[in-house]
């Protein structure tokens, strides 16, 4: 059977930063393999159209530049924030608060975002609020372990 629309996938595969010889960011193995049901919009379009048409047993390998994945980083994410907002009880809550950690904050709409603190100083909080894999181009490498016809529990699954 070939990958299609609302069809389930298991793949195996090693995501690496750049090209087959960047830095390891993840590999799903045999044990554990990834399954989704594709075309849901729950994964990267263009993910996706690289697996459209591959069979059971058949490899694969695609690069995914930056901008067809989590996109390319842009400055005017990089937030200068009041370090106030980190107070609690008058003072700065230096768990919460500290270079390298990844924050959530909403905001006025109550919309929650992720953001990593940069640098810290007497007024302000540098934080970051890019996605972590913006600028980064994907490369995939791996096998299409699986391709079936998903039972109702599994397309239950996918209606969060």
């Amino acid at each position: 059977m070939k990958i299609d629309k609302n069809l389930k996938v298991s793949l195996i595969y090693e995501l690496r930063e750049s090209d087959r010889n960047g830095r390891l960011i993840e590999k799903v193995e045999d044990a554990n393999p990834f399954d989704f049901i594709y075309g849901t919009g729950r994964l990267l379009p263009s993910f996706e159209e690289a697996l459209i048409g591959l069979s059971e047993g058949d490899d694969f390998e695609f690069t995914l530049k930056s901008k067809d994945a989590y996109g390319e980083r842009r400055d005017d994410l990089i937030i200068d924030i009041p370090l106030s907002v980190f107070e609690i009880d008058g003072k700065i809550d230096e768990n919460i608060c500290r270079v390298g950690n990844e924050v959530p904050m909403t905001n006025g709409s109550g919309q929650q975002f992720f953001g990593v603190i940069n640098e810290i100083n007497n007024e302000t909080v540098k934080m970051d609020f890019n996605h972590p894999m913006a600028g980064v181009d994907l490369h995939f490498a791996g096998k299409v372990v699986n391709v079936n016809i998903p039972d109702a529990a599994e397309l239950n699954e996918q209606d969060y």
